[in-house]
């Protein structure tokens, strides 16, 4: 089913109301529009989720995006009433953790109201350390809060160019590169070049439009394979 959105003022916070698939490219685009034509007259964000029956990873990219940018700029984005399968996706990922969904509209409009901070997360660095390589911010956004509740400190760029500075200077546990840079032929041998003793992951072409769970714990399996291998 084609994304949907109804949005509804309440008092100084916005509700979203999303129906259909919350997938990569015009629906995740949409929500994106809808969220930045509502930032001049509100910051305060409720998505309400119940009706939303598949995300990917590039959506829930995209909501951590803008989860980030309206946190940024003094708001919130909350969400509530998800869905059987959204709940499941973010407990997967642990991103229930960040994102502590509301069981109704009401609660999530009260707690949006309030001056303060989101009730945060206390993450314990494992000292491990991500270069995340890729051209879409959305898709970065994705991996760097998959990736910081798996105890990593994460490192992102959307220029290939800048790789070897990153791996140099971070020194990383793990290098992933993204989809977007299948085609850099040259800068993912540079990567390859500068990180001979790290392990590179590289995502497959469908990542972003990979069911948001399954991408999650596919790369999570990857990576703990190559950094249990012997050295």
């Amino acid at each position: 089913m084609q994304l949907t959105l109804q949005t509804q003022m309440m008092g100084n916070v916005a509700i979203i109301r999303c129906q259909g698939r919350l997938v990569t490219g015009d629906e995740a685009f949409s929500l994106q529009q809808e969220i930045e034509r509502l930032m001049p007259a509100t910051n305060r964000i409720v998505l309400q989720l119940a009706e939303v029956n598949f995300i990917d990873s590039g959506a829930l990219g995209a909501i951590l995006r803008l989860y980030a940018l309206l946190q940024k700029n003094g708001g919130k984005l909350m969400l509530c009433q998800v869905s059987p399968f959204v709940l499941q996706v973010l407990r997967s990922t642990h991103l229930d953790r960040l994102f502590h969904p509301y069981d109704s509209d009401r609660e999530a409009i009260i707690a949006c109201s309030m001056r303060g901070p989101l009730p945060g997360e206390a993450l314990r660095p494992s000292g491990k350390k991500a270069v995340c390589i890729d051209p879409s911010s959305d898709l970065l956004a994705y991996l760097r809060a998959l990736l910081q509740r798996s105890g990593f400190d994460v490192f992102t760029t959307r220029h290939s160019t800048d790789a070897s500075i990153f791996i140099a200077a971070t020194k990383p546990s793990v290098v992933i590169l993204g989809p977007g840079t299948h085609g850099m032929t040259a800068a993912i041998e540079e990567v390859r070049g500068s990180s001979a003793h790290i392990p590179i992951v590289m995502l497959p072409a469908d990542f972003a439009t990979t069911e948001a769970s399954q991408a999650g714990t596919d790369l999570a399996d990857r990576i703990q394979t190559l950094l249990d291998a012997p050295k």
